[in-house]
């Protein structure tokens, strides 16, 4: 556990299976109430009720505090995809190891995933004296368009996928200097993010702006979900800002979301 992604991996599978524990036990008690063995308390009925409206129940989403339980979905039947697909995700990494691409979406807590892959770069570079309160973040999108076409994992950093953008659309291109953010077509709200590569380096060796085209790398929020607040913020990604100004995306609204609903 001396590994920091392990040691991340660990804390994930361990509130999933609070998760998945709370759920078994509603249910349980919820049929039980149903066939008139146990007493149906408030919060069983309200779980019912909502459960019968294709809604998850609140005390699967929120603590009673309001702080997140789980992840926030609008219907049952999402909420429940994204439960089978973390836990996919954790169960690959736990018996084959470390997977190429990562599906961010699916961490619980998305900025300790990359500060431990940020601890891990800060380590690799021990004999240079990498410092980790010094280090900041890199990011490059990738020609892979999704997470499967992804073989092998970085030399340094995570590949991350499953990203969207808010308020703009990317250009694909073969060419990596054309690359870069776009208008998004009309009534189109979200674009698809290709792979993402997200590094880290100490802070007097970050490469120059310049090295993102004429206008430099707009620095674009990334959240959990289209609720843009401090509680739901990740990281900033340099992403190229293309023919336009950094102000044009700036004044679009233009952000990186793991989940659109």
């Amino acid at each position: 556990l001396s590994v920091p992604l392990n040691i991340c991996l660990f804390q994930e599978v361990q509130r999933l299976q609070i998760v998945i524990e709370r759920i078994r036990s509603d249910l349980e008690n919820l049929r039980l109430a149903i066939k008139g063995e146990v007493v149906m308390t408030p919060a069983l009925q309200s779980a019912l009720d909502a459960m019968y409206d294709a809604k998850v129940p609140h005390q699967w989403t929120l603590t009673p505090g309001g702080d997140e339980f789980s992840w926030i979905s609008p219907t049952l039947g999402l909420w429940f995809a994204v439960l089978l697909e973390r836990d996919q995700q954790l169960s690959m990494w736990l018996s084959k190891g470390r997977p190429p691409t990562f599906w961010m979406t699916g961490f619980f807590n998305a900025q300790g995933f990359l500060t431990a892959m940020k601890q891990e770069v800060t380590r690799a570079h021990r004999n240079e004296q990498w410092a980790l309160d010094d280090m900041t973040y890199t990011t490059m999108v990738t020609e892979h368009e999704h997470g499967g076409a992804v073989k092998k994992a970085p030399d340094e950093g995570v590949y991350v996928h499953g990203l969207f953008i808010d308020g703009a659309a990317w250009k694909l291109s073969k060419n990596k200097e054309n690359r870069s953010l776009t208008d998004s077509e009309p009534k189109i709200l979200f674009c698809a993010l290709p792979v993402l590569h997200v590094s880290a380096i100490i802070k007097s060796k970050k490469p120059k702006d310049s090295i993102f085209g004429p206008n430099g790398a707009y620095k674009c929020p990334c959240y959990k979900y289209p609720a843009r607040t401090d509680r739901y913020y990740i990281f900033m990604a340099d992403l190229p800002a293309g023919k336009q100004s950094k102000s044009y995306w700036t004044l679009r609204g233009t952000a990186l979301l793991c989940s659109t609903d």
